[in-house]
Parts: C-alpha cells; structure tokens; sequence
C-alpha cells in the first residue's frame, strides 16, 4: 500500500497571494489569490460535486471505469472533459477528477482574481501572468524539496498533476516515487500523470514511461521519479529549490 504523507507541503505557497483552504467532503482544496475568494470557490466545488454525483447516481460505471469510457450523450461538461481526457491517456475517467475540478474552480475565480494557484491533492491549476515554481514531493527519493518544476508565465494557464505508487491514497498500479505531468488542462494532466505512474515498477521502466508521456496527445511534458532516478521530457523546466 502507498504510505500516507500529510500535506505539510502546503506550507510552502506563493507568497505574493492570499492562501486559503475549501473543503467539501472529500474534496480538500488549497487555494492562492489575490484576496480571499473563499465563497465563491466553496460554490463551485459544491457544484463540481452535484454535477459528478448526479451523473454517477445515474451511471455508475463512470465511477467504477478503469478503463476509457464513453459517458451518456446528456453528460454535463465536467464529466465529459474528464472522459475525454482519460481516453487520451488510457485510463478511467475518475483519474482525472481531481484535475478537472482544480481547473474549474481556477477558472471560476479567475473573474475575482487574475493570479489563480489550484492545489487538489498534489494536482494544482495555475493561471496569471507569472512564472511559477512548483516543488516536488517523491516521498523518500532524495529528489524531494530539491527539485521543482518551473512552469513558465507563457504556458499559462496549465496545470502540473503527481501522482504516486508509493505515496498517498490514490490508487495506482506502479511504484513510481512521483509521475509529474504538464498540461494546458487539468483533466489531461490528471489523467496522464496516473497513466505513466501505472507502467513504472521500478528504475529500469523509465525509458517506456517517457514514451507513453510522449505519445500522449497535448501532453506538454513530464518527469517520472523512481528512487534516486529520474527521467524528464517535454516544456518542463527542473530547478533547485533552496535547502
């Protein structure tokens, strides 16, 4: 099983905007604008969930899906950016769940706030006009609060999604540290980074990884992580962060 990490890398947001915390049920959001935007994101999250709720009352093997599936012709919006997003990536549609709502409740704001930071449970949208740096977690590889991937101000808004075999409580069936992946959507970062996570077992898969990231349509980059290994590709820039 993954080893569950608290959230202590929330401490470390952009300084230059207001943070502030929106939690409905499961959904635990992290949030950096210009002022406090609480209600309203607390809105939009409240309907993220009865949009998915309501669909999956109905068809609930959208829910259940590990694989691309093709949801009802009257499927709201989000779940059909989902669907989509994780048939290009080969995976279920709730792969992409937390990415798509992060971008949403970005996009929801962004009338309040120019400067927009998403963060869902390692998957952050990003919108503004500044370059921002986002730090990796790996769990135990030595590569975790020294690396960081610099997501430049003319690629926003984007969203960067992680996810993990050995951290966290998301299901995944490799044992990659962290699979990064680098997206003009949140649904398709979502989705490829747990498509890439899925095939690592171990160092020596890294090389395949890298080919399904790069095989993955509109992906715009990603880094995999096993250990003290790793692997990049694409518009993502790595850079040290402060010790």
């Amino acid at each position: 099983m993954p080893e569950y990490v608290q959230r202590t890398y929330r401490r470390a947001v952009a300084p230059d905007l207001v943070t502030f915390e929106v939690r409905v049920m499961q959904t635990d959001l992290l949030i950096a604008a210009e002022r406090d935007l609480s209600a309203p994101a607390d809105e939009i999250v409240r309907a993220c969930r009865a949009e998915l709720e309501t669909y999956i009352a109905r068809d609930p093997g959208f829910k259940e899906a590990l694989r691309p599936y093709r949801p009802r012709a009257d499927a709201a919006g989000l779940v059909r950016a989902m669907a989509a997003a994780a048939e290009l990536a080969g995976v279920g549609p709730m792969a992409a769940v937390a990415g798509a709502i992060a971008e949403r409740v970005g996009r929801g704001l962004a009338a309040d706030s120019h400067e927009v930071i998403i963060e869902n449970g390692g998957d952050i949208w990003l919108q503004g006009r500044r370059e921002r740096t986002d730090g990796d977690f790996a769990g135990r590889s030595p590569f975790t609060g020294k690396l960081a991937v610099r997501v430049a101000a003319n690629l926003l808004p984007a969203a960067v999604c992680t996810s993990s075999g050995t951290v966290g409580p998301s299901l995944s069936f490799g044992q990659a540290d962290a699979a990064i992946a680098l997206a003009g959507t949140g649904a398709l970062a979502d989705a490829a980074a747990t498509a890439i996570a899925n095939i690592v077992q171990g160092a020596d898969d890294l090389a395949a990884a890298i080919e399904l990231a790069q095989a993955i349509p509109g992906l715009l980059g990603a880094v995999i992580i096993v250990g003290d290994r790793l692997a990049a590709w694409g518009r993502v820039e790595l850079v040290r962060t402060a010790t």
